[in-house]
């Protein structure tokens, strides 16, 4: 299958899954988040013994893409926090960790660089987590009054 926001290999039984929006920080968006659960079940189904989860360009993952989020609902930014519509995708976000925190083969995150909010979430949620020396994680929502990684 292709994806518009990853890419997807496999090679001698290890499925490489590597998030590719690097203009972007590979930041998620909810296709994004879809697109990911399809390729789990892409490589759950498959001969692959293990999954390696990685980003294009100088970032693992930036977390949620807040500029789409905010374009995709301008209504709401006026209920904040009580619109139906952000629970719903709080409920995405707390999905995808959930699925990645069960997968049932082993997922090592390889981190090539910044892994903040959710997308640390994503990185400690991995049996093994790999970092270069000047990767970066953290939750820097604490500091505006949000729960890190759900």
């Amino acid at each position: 299958m292709s994806y518009k926001n990853l890419q997807l290999e496999e090679n001698g039984g290890i499925a490489t899954l590597t998030l590719n929006r690097p203009e972007k920080r590979n930041a998620l968006t909810l296709g994004m988040m879809g697109e990911l659960h399809a390729a789990w079940d892409e490589v759950e189904a498959s001969a692959a013994r293990a999954l390696i989860m990685t980003g294009a360009g100088k970032s693992f993952c930036s977390g949620m893409d807040l500029a789409a989020l905010k374009s995709r609902s301008p209504a709401a930014e006026e209920t904040a926090g009580s619109s139906s519509e952000t629970v719903a995708d709080s409920r995405q976000i707390a999905d995808l960790f959930l699925r990645l925190y069960n997968f049932p083969k082993p997922v090592i995150a390889a981190v090539n660089g910044h892994a903040v909010a959710g997308g640390c979430g994503l990185a400690t949620l991995c049996d093994v987590t790999l970092a270069v020396p000047e990767a970066k994680f953290g939750y820097p929502e604490v500091r505006v009054g949000f729960m890190p990684a759900f």
